[in-house]
């Protein structure tokens, strides 16, 4: 009967173990399973943290299951209202944390800092801070005073612990791999340098709708540069000031600014914000069009002409005759 009972007892505590979890759930933790690390190593930093009841039982029972040598490093997300099977089961599957972070195209700095604070990722001014944090740029290889403009859209998870430079270097070093991935070597380039490639696409990002008019709207700021005109982009008036939503006034095209090429000659010092894909390899690879002027025709595309007199008659029909705050591009 002793026997039974010294056999009995440990079972029941093992089965206590497997069908009662250590919390109530409210407990959340996240932890990493490297490459090379054990299960046991993750189960006692469980156990610290109150995720598990029993770092060693929870080793055997992942034993038993075969589960030990089956699991896939990762970052995961636990609670203590979950049982062992539940938890042994997701590193099995590989069923890793996720915290999505989507940065749009043409998106600004400011506009992804503010996006971060929103959904309580880093604060504002933290992420600005590391955008122009100095050391982290030159070790970029980036010249500029911010990283506006290398920050490449797309999707990041970022991870608990991940700090805000860790997050610019990885936004930067996506960009770097897209430019080095052999698209310079398409059509016929710009000839622009990466920095003011990188600027003429932010300023394509901004005033464009469609992506099909982007190599387009492309042509038109190469074609005025080769001539000297200035490039009276609406969206480079209110960088710094507000996010452009479509329209300038009067007030933003009279607003002295380094970015407002309403009044400085050529490209501003730097991006407005940071382009995708499309305005890159629209710059890189913009048609042969003698297109000098376009003007929004209200429903997203755009009239493109090559003479002033055309420019004024699409502006004519086109916009509102009065009040109307922006012929929406170059004229």
């Amino acid at each position: 009967m002793a026997l039974l009972i010294l056999i009995l007892i440990p079972l029941a505590r093992f089965s206590v173990f497997l069908l009662v979890p250590a919390g109530s759930g409210a407990r959340q933790e996240v932890v990493e399973l490297g490459r090379g690390s054990t299960l046991r190593a993750v189960a006692n930093k469980l156990e610290s943290r109150g995720v598990l009841s029993s770092a060693g039982l929870f080793a055997l029972y992942a034993r038993l299951k075969g589960g030990d040598a089956r699991v896939k490093a990762g970052t995961y997300q636990f609670n203590d209202g979950m049982r062992p099977g539940e938890i042994l089961g997701k590193m099995v599957s590989g069923d890793i944390f996720q915290r999505l972070f989507a940065l749009p195209e043409g998106y600004s700095s400011y506009q992804v800092a503010e996006m971060l604070e929103k959904r309580g990722i880093f604060g504002r001014e933290q992420f600005l801070k590391a955008c122009r944090d100095q050391k982290l740029l030159s070790e970029l290889g980036i010249s500029a005073l911010s990283a506006e403009g290398y920050l490449f859209p797309g999707s990041y998870n970022i991870l608990p612990g991940k700090t805000e430079q860790e997050v610019v270097r990885e936004m930067v070093l996506r960009q770097q791999q897209f430019l080095d991935s052999g698209l310079s070597r398409k059509g016929g380039g710009s000839g622009l340098s990466a920095h003011a490639l990188l600027t003429l696409a932010s300023m394509v990002e901004k005033e464009a709708v469609l992506p099909a008019e982007k190599p387009l709207i492309a042509a038109v700021f190469l074609n005025r540069l080769k001539k000297g005109m200035r490039l009276q982009s609406d969206p480079t008036a209110t960088y710094g000031v507000r996010a452009f939503a479509g329209k300038v006034t009067r007030e933003d095209i009279l607003r002295p600014s380094p970015y407002n090429t309403y009044l400085i000659p050529g490209l501003p010092p730097g991006p407005i914000g940071n382009p995708g894909k499309e305005a890159i390899e629209a710059v890189l690879n913009y048609p042969n069009v003698p297109y000098l002027f376009f003007v929004a025709r209200g429903d997203g595309s755009h009239q493109f002409t090559s003479d002033l007199t055309s420019h004024n008659g699409a502006v004519r029909k086109y916009l509102k005759p009065a009040g109307a705050a922006s012929p929406g591009g170059p004229r």
